[in-house]
């Protein structure tokens, strides 16, 4: 299966398909870790955070306008398990928790090939753009 639109690209493109779509806003998304590719123990909350950021882009449709028109307004109860290993395959499920007007939050967990939990939390998005005065 090809590779579903999102307006990352590499090296910040960390998942690959939507592999089920459960109901409205909840499914499951892969992600691979390229083998050869060690995440660095700092770098590894934002990334495996970032994967389940770009997993819900993916069950919300994936569309790359979407993805602009919306941001990441919270993170919480995250997690991490383990480090994921080169060549894991990640597995990405994501359940909407709640919405409010045009915020809305996500649970997620990130599962290795095995199907131990690697990281698990929940994150907070506003559909729309910043307003100029929250900007810096």
């Amino acid at each position: 299966m090809a590779i579903e639109p999102l307006p990352h690209t590499y090296p910040f493109r960390f998942v690959d398909r939507t592999v089920e779509v459960t109901g409205p806003a909840s499914g499951r998304v892969r992600a691979v870790v390229t083998a050869g590719q060690r995440l660095p123990a700092y770098a590894l909350p934002g990334t495996l955070c970032e994967m389940l950021a770009q997993a819900v882009l993916l069950i919300e449709g994936g569309d790359a306008d979407l993805g602009r028109s919306g941001f990441l307004t919270g993170i919480s109860d995250f997690q991490i398990e383990r480090l994921p290993d080169p060549g894991d395959i990640l597995t990405i499920d994501v359940r909407l928790a709640g919405r409010l007007g045009s915020t809305v939050k996500f649970e997620g967990e990130i599962r290795d090939d095995a199907g131990q939990k690697v990281a698990a939390g929940a994150l907070t998005v506003k559909k729309g753009t910043a307003s100029p005065e929250s900007a810096p």
